[in-house]
């Protein structure tokens, strides 16, 4: 057995059992990958792939385990060339950043110029999707880090550390009778207040959307949403032409940049949230990353992120 067989093992698992997608991807022919396969399933004795025909349709129960340990075997792998290029070239090298568009938008422009000053020879990127999507970028090693409010921090595989806590913030226009109200006045609104009005808010699986639903399902009010969006530029804008009132993440509102719109807290109805920075687990990281984290967050110091990483899963 080698590596290049665990390589073509792997890669047809992420690439959802397809042969010819991980070839592809690999730059190599799906009867070789095939090939590589079966030789390693005769060698071990056992089946990894179920089939159907030529088609590969999923794993085998000892498909399973042998999957588990052959990503252990990579992941270390990857490991060692991470470890060479830090000894090497501490200083420079590449950082992808899974982020929602709210971390890009509002968090990561306070961060990274101070990197970029530190670190000018580490090229970075930044790769933007929804939390479930950003969760597997970091699993299937194509980011480095992902920041997001929801899923990191549920999914397996991952280290997930608190950057910061966030609550969320009613916007409506001057003219609106909801904008009456002083900062004492904002804490006494209620959910039935706000399902008078039709509600610009996130799209399902960005940004405490859920705590929203919940918070009104609870108290047995039906919210009028009349739009989705997946990021708070999008909802301030349509506030803004009278669609509704919005419901967006306090880091997204500036008083001083969005002036034609009042905020009012709403910490008191959908609660207090959590954003988080999440790496892969027993990944080993060059000290750009470590000084990134400890950017975002201070008390992200190497000494606890290490910890972290060197615990075992729970």
């Amino acid at each position: 057995m080698n590596l290049q067989q665990f390589r073509f093992v792997r890669e047809t698992i992420r690439r959802n059992y397809n042969l010819t997608e991980a070839a592809r991807s690999l730059f190599t022919s799906q009867p070789g990958v095939s090939k590589a396969i079966i030789e390693l399933e005769d060698e071990l004795g056992i089946k990894i792939f179920e089939r159907h025909g030529k088609r590969i349709k999923g794993l085998t129960r000892p498909g399973v385990a042998v999957a588990e340990v052959i990503d252990r075997i990579m992941r270390e792998v990857d490991n060692l060339k991470r470890v060479s290029d830090d000894f090497a070239k501490n200083d420079e090298g590449s950082l992808v950043i899974a982020c929602t568009h709210a971390q890009a938008r509002y968090l990561l422009p306070k961060v990274i110029p101070e990197f970029r000053k530190r670190f000018p020879k580490v090229h970075m990127s930044l790769a933007e999707g929804n939390p479930p999507q950003l969760a597997q970028m970091v699993l299937h090693e194509q980011a480095d880090v992902a920041i997001a409010t929801e899923t990191l921090a549920q999914t397996p595989g991952l280290v997930a550390l608190p950057v910061y806590e966030w609550q969320h913030t009613i916007v409506v226009r001057p003219d609106h009778p909801l904008a009456e109200l002083q900062t004492q006045a904002a804490k006494n609104i209620s959910l039935e207040q706000l399902a008078e009005y039709s509600i610009v808010t996130y799209d399902q699986a960005f940004s405490g959307r859920k705590s929203i639903d919940e918070a009104f399902e609870g108290a047995g009010v039906t919210p009028d949403i009349v739009l989705e969006a997946i990021d708070a530029d999008v909802i301030k804008t349509y506030v803004d032409v009278g669609l509704g009132i919005g419901i967006i993440a306090g880091v997204a509102f500036d008083p001083r940049r969005d002036k034609g719109l009042v905020g009012l807290s709403a910490g008191h109805l959908f609660g207090t949230h959590q954003t988080r920075v999440a790496i892969k687990q027993g990944t080993f990281l060059r000290d750009y990353v470590y000084v990134l984290l400890e950017m975002l967050a201070s008390d992200l110091t190497r000494e606890v992120v290490q910890e972290a990483l060197d615990s075992e899963p729970g």
